[in-house]
């Protein structure tokens, strides 16, 4: 167990920035203000819930908050679970372990972008046409 007052991490996907810090606490998790029970859509929910779920106990004794900006709401999603992992990680170190044998990209950030567009052509693998052929 941490000695420190606050945690405070980061989670990145996309476009997404999420950060989180935990505080001692009863098991309070908000995600830019809002509770996570409350979370729209159902996925994205449950996509949060797998590292609190896989925390246990850990959970009940502290409080997360997370603020997240910039992207998608998919990205948002998997931003904002990799700082809430990353911080329970952070207060107790036991649980890095079972979040890797369960699924690395809950400690790990996707560094995956969008690939950008070329000049003179509609897409970023498109190639331009031509009407002579």
């Amino acid at each position: 167990m941490s000695t420190k007052k606050t945690i405070q991490t980061i989670g990145r996907r996309k476009c997404a920035l999420a950060r989180a810090t935990l505080l001692k606490g009863t098991g309070k998790i908000l995600i830019n203000k809002r509770l996570i029970e409350n979370i729209t859509p159902i996925l994205a929910k449950e996509r949060l819930m797998e590292p609190i779920h896989l925390a246990g106990d850990t959970r009940k004794e502290v409080d997360i908050f997370v603020n997240v900006k910039g992207g998608g709401i998919q990205g948002q999603t998997d931003a904002s679970r990799v700082a809430i992992s990353k911080a329970f990680i952070e207060y107790n170190k036991k649980l890095k372990s079972i979040f890797l044998s369960y699924d690395r990209m809950l400690i790990v950030s996707d560094i995956r972008l969008k690939e950008q567009r070329k000049p003179n052509d509609s897409r970023a693998r498109a190639a331009r046409q031509k009407s002579y052929r």
